[in-house]
């Protein structure tokens, strides 16, 4: 007997939560989303303020690198921590250096975030992740007029919840070409380490990278479904076609020497 009243007090406490919680806004998945607009350019002449209090084009802050691009806000209580972390995870093993072969911007979709955040943010992420050279991030806030405009460029489709006092947005990672092209997304909050060091030799236009890279990214596309670089099919018979035609080039010069060398 008194287990059973113990089981139904259990069920009525889980209804009167499930009563009390809010539900979720409506159309949440269209309304806090990515579309991916491979190859749109970045507006470049919008400015952004960093942690320091410096006001800069976003071209400046890119500084004629391939650009890994974030967007978040600083007092997110969830996402976004776990968003930067696991790139900074994968910076760390990716065998990139920030501020030398890649630029790293977050910007705050939140336009009362303000520098003294954006140092907070930085100095957490510096302190849990010192591999990742987090120093040379640019943590960035903006007003609303720029930041719609850098979200919209890039698809990145986000809401405020008042009831909540949170923001709806997706997680993913942009990889911006050093001319401010959007060339590829990595979507979620854990990016393979080799998948973005291949999707910023990709952007790079093969200035970074070894020949393996380039050999990589040559028989290899990237699947959004699994995250990585996979053998496509495609470009091998493409490859092995042209190594056929350049090799019956080399058979037909060497046996025109030959006859040539004859008579």
């Amino acid at each position: 007997m008194i287990g059973r009243t113990c089981l139904l007090l259990f069920l009525m406490s889980l209804a009167c939560v499930a009563a009390a919680a809010p539900p979720p806004p409506p159309h949440l998945t269209q309304r806090a989303d990515f579309q991916q607009k491979l190859g749109a350019s970045l507006p470049t002449t919008t400015p952004f303020t960093d942690a320091s209090g410096r006001t800069a084009s976003l071209a400046q802050w890119m500084d004629g690198r391939p650009t890994l691009l974030m967007l978040g806000y600083f007092r997110c209580p969830n996402l976004c921590d776990v968003a930067q972390q696991g790139m900074a995870h994968a910076l760390a093993l990716s065998g990139l250096t920030p501020g030398r072969d890649v630029s790293v911007l977050f910007v705050s979709i939140d336009p009362r975030d303000t520098p003294a955040d954006a140092a907070h943010k930085q100095r957490m992420i510096a302190g849990m992740h010192g591999d990742a050279n987090a120093t040379t991030w640019h943590f960035l806030v903006g007003r609303r007029a720029s930041i719609d405009a850098l979200a919209g460029a890039i698809g990145y489709h986000y809401f405020y919840d008042a009831r909540l006092n949170q923001y709806a947005h997706p997680a993913g990672l942009v990889i911006a070409t050093a001319d401010g092209r959007v060339n590829q997304y990595l979507m979620g909050v854990n990016y393979v380490p080799q998948t973005l060091h291949l999707a910023v030799v990709a952007a790079s236009h093969h200035t970074l990278g070894s020949v393996v890279d380039q050999l990589v990214l040559l028989c290899c596309g990237y699947d959004p479904t699994t995250g990585r670089y996979t053998v496509t099919i495609t470009r091998i018979m493409q490859g092995l076609g042209i190594g056929f035609v350049v090799l019956l080039l080399v058979m037909f010069l060497l046996l025109r020497r030959r006859s040539g060398a004859s008579s």
